[in-house]
């Protein structure tokens, strides 16, 4: 079987990282794209099978310059992970800003199709690919006080269901993963800024957090790259138009 080609947006930290690794784990030719051109080069910097570019996803010629790279470096891409975004202000939204809002659509929802329209082409050409989207529990509840975020977690859901109508003829697949808490320093964060406005313990706040879910741990990053990469694999090639979500079976977001 012929590796595959994969395009990662976003490879540069977190679950990009996670994602990236397991692609490669499983043969694939991995490039990453991301806003930290030091952290690309870092990731990079772990395999012949990885390369990278530093690409701000929202930036039409940025991503033209990242499909130069693509092309010159792989000659063609089987897989795209939209998994690049913003996560913008807190706030509710009678208070929000207009430009954090604009913002936070504009990486999230603008970028994630300038990069995908893009893609596209590449992906026909391979003769049969995957779109992995990840989306959030944000994209399946309501957030409080993250509007914008939840928003544009939502509109990729419509998003990635109407490619996987419109691509689905030539055998390319779409589909949202929705992770929930993810374990790892974002999450720890989280609760030390709620422990502090709370006047609770960290202890206390991460109960909290449990009790919103069945399974009382939250997502390895590993998990959800192992879900991309079945995804993107030979046991995948019929599921396409679904939201996937991988939260502990969270109620609420």
């Amino acid at each position: 079987m012929t590796a595959q080609r994969v395009l990662v947006t976003g490879g540069a930290g977190g679950i990009g990282v996670a994602l990236v690794r397991a692609f490669v784990a499983d043969g694939a030719r991995v490039h990453i794209a991301d806003t930290d051109a030091e952290g690309v080069a870092a990731v990079a910097a772990g395999g012949s099978a990885i390369s990278g570019s530093a690409c701000d996803i929202s930036d039409p010629d940025s991503v033209e310059a990242l499909f130069d790279d693509i092309e010159a470096g792989m000659g063609g891409l089987d897989v795209l992970i939209n998994n690049a975004g913003a996560f913008g202000s807190t706030a509710p939204a009678g208070e929000l800003d207009l430009e954090d809002w604009r913002h936070v659509l504009e990486v999230n929802l603008t970028g994630t199709f300038i990069v995908t329209r893009r893609a596209i082409p590449l992906l026909k050409a391979s003769g049969g690919g995957a779109i992995i989207v990840m989306s959030s529990l944000a994209g399946r509840f309501g957030y409080p006080n993250r509007i914008a975020y939840s928003t544009s977690k939502w509109g990729l859901v419509g998003f990635t269901k109407t490619l996987a109508l419109e691509l689905g003829a030539f055998g390319i697949t779409a589909n949202t993963i929705h992770p929930g808490a993810v374990a790892g320093d974002r999450v720890e964060t989280v609760l030390r800024n709620r422990a502090a406005h709370s006047g609770r313990s960290v202890a206390e706040e991460r109960a909290l957090a449990f009790d919103n879910q069945s399974i009382q741990q939250f997502t390895e990053p590993d998990d959800i790259a192992a879900l991309a990469v079945f995804l993107a694999g030979p046991h995948g090639r019929s599921i396409s138009g679904q939201m996937l979500p991988i939260d502990g079976d969270s109620r609420t977001a």
